[in-house]
């Protein structure tokens, strides 16, 4: 697939040098675009998780500070 996807060569002739109808090839192709398009989700899913891990770490921090000031104006 990545003589045509990537390479750019035309489905015919990677078929016929690779022995494989030019149908099978064009629902790999399919096959992998809809593969493609889920990573793209995932993608955009793991940027704001890792967004909402530096908020969440950044108040754990607040806190942690909080707590050893208070602690220690107690003492």
């Amino acid at each position: 697939m990545a003589q045509i996807t990537e390479r750019g060569y035309p489905v015919a002739e990677v078929s016929q040098r690779l022995g494989v109808s030019q149908h099978s090839l064009y629902s790999w192709k399919r096959q992998l675009a809809k593969v493609g398009a889920g990573d793209a989700g995932k993608d955009a899913e793991i940027r704001q998780l890792k967004r909402e891990l530096a908020r969440v770490t950044e108040e754990r921090d607040i806190l942690k500070k909080a707590t050893a000031y208070f602690a220690r104006d107690a003492k």
